[in-house]
């Protein structure tokens, strides 16, 4: 009987390292946010961050759009297995455009693939909350967060609403509060696209939107469980300069019996018939300023080109180029170029109770995301793309 109670005693006190101490995570992701904003501009509390937490630079997938990367963030899977390709592509299965901009695709779940975190969290009896990450008001495998907002809902909660829903969800009864809160905002990705990174505009974008993460901060340092909550701020692409002097056509290189699609210019995808696929490749190959690919040609290292909703040729072109016959557009910034430019990286910011104080990481893909968030959340992940491996280094000991 002595035995069997010192057993008893050892296992309840394992249990506060398994079950106690619950942590929380907020994870915040600001659309377009270049990894060297922090240098370009002024950012107190993001240096602060840095201070008192962990800074890195991190990979986006290819192509580093604004869709395919919240998603892969949510799952740790690249967009090539995940299925949201491109904020746009042409699904031939379904004889339809998807379209992040169009409802009736945008909110299908068939085209989800994966396991998004929040999922994973609830079926492990894990409350999450999400306010308008890419995919959470998705009935995806059937199911949604356990508390979410839904993107088209008007009016859509601004950016201070936002901030102040996720502090009221910290605040709920323990046996009701999400241990996981996801939050997007989609600046400074407008900003930057409208005006370019390098602009008064954008300089004044970031600068807001530093004082609006202070003010979560705050808020969170203000509750009765801040000793447990960890605060992770991030982004899914950077963003680079273009201009209208610096497009490639290709339509007037192309046959129309060729294909029977393009769609995009960063990339653009190009769909045809196999018997075409050499010949659009031959006539396009030479061409300045781009790279052409056969899909099953797509170099390694982008992990692209499997999905059949990948065009049949991949035309992917030099930092701050467009592929476009359509010169007449205002716009001074672009986003999806390979992930290895550094205009495409993202800034990492990350601080709480399970993190290192006053740590640089080395860059990471963000693929690895969701096993960081598993980790965090002491919850059995699905199989990713990613690794907790790549991203320990960050964790407090």
């Amino acid at each position: 009987m002595k035995k069997i109670f010192i057993a008893f005693l050892l296992l309840v006190s394992l249990l506060p390292a398994a079950a106690g101490n619950k942590h929380y995570t907020v994870i915040v992701s600001l659309d377009g946010f270049r990894w060297d904003y922090t240098k370009m501009y002024s950012t107190p509390f993001f240096d602060e961050m840095a201070r008192e937490g962990v800074q890195a630079v991190m990979f986006p997938s290819f192509p580093s759009k604004t869709f395919p990367n919240h998603y892969t963030l949510a799952t740790g899977l690249y967009p090539d297995h995940h299925g949201i390709v491109a904020n746009t592509f042409w699904a031939a299965d379904k004889g339809k455009m998807y379209s992040m901009t169009e409802n009736e695709t945008r909110n299908d779940p068939s085209f989800y693939g994966g396991e998004p975190i929040w999922i994973t969290a609830q079926r492990q009896g894990v409350k999450t909350g999400n306010i308008y990450w890419v995919g959470s008001d998705i009935a995806v495998k059937g199911q949604y967060p356990t508390y979410y907002r839904v993107y088209s809902e008007s009016p859509r909660l601004s950016y201070a609403e936002r901030v102040a829903h996720a502090l009221d969800m910290l605040k709920m009864p323990e046996t009701e509060r999400p241990q996981l809160i996801m939050v997007y905002f989609d600046e400074p990705d407008h900003t930057g696209h409208s005006y370019s990174p390098h602009s008064a505009q954008t300089r004044r974008c970031i600068t807001e939107l530093d004082a609006l993460m202070k003010q979560l901060w705050d808020g969170i340092q203000s509750l009765p469980i801040a000793a447990d909550i960890n605060l992770i701020v991030t982004s899914d692409h950077g963003m680079a300069t273009v201009s209208p002097d610096r497009c490639v056509p290709i339509a007037h290189l192309l046959k129309p019996e060729w294909y029977t699609k393009i769609d995009g210019n960063l990339p653009a995808m190009i769909y045809a018939p196999e018997e075409y696929r050499d010949s659009i490749c031959q006539a396009l190959r030479g061409t300045d300023h781009v790279r052409v690919w056969k899909k099953e040609e797509i170099p390694a290292y982008l992990h692209y080109g499997i999905h059949p909703y990948v065009g049949d040729v991949v035309v992917m072109p030099d930092l701050g180029w467009l592929v476009t016959d359509d010169t007449d557009f205002s716009v001074g910034g672009a986003h999806g170029f390979d992930p290895t430019y550094d205009d495409m990286q993202v800034m990492f910011r990350a601080c709480g109770p399970d993190f290192k104080k006053g740590y640089t990481a080395p860059k990471f893909h963000n693929v690895s995301i969701y096993s960081l968030l598993a980790h965090l959340l002491r919850i059995t992940p699905a199989p990713t793309d990613g690794s907790l491996d790549e991203v320990k280094n960050m964790l407090a000991e």
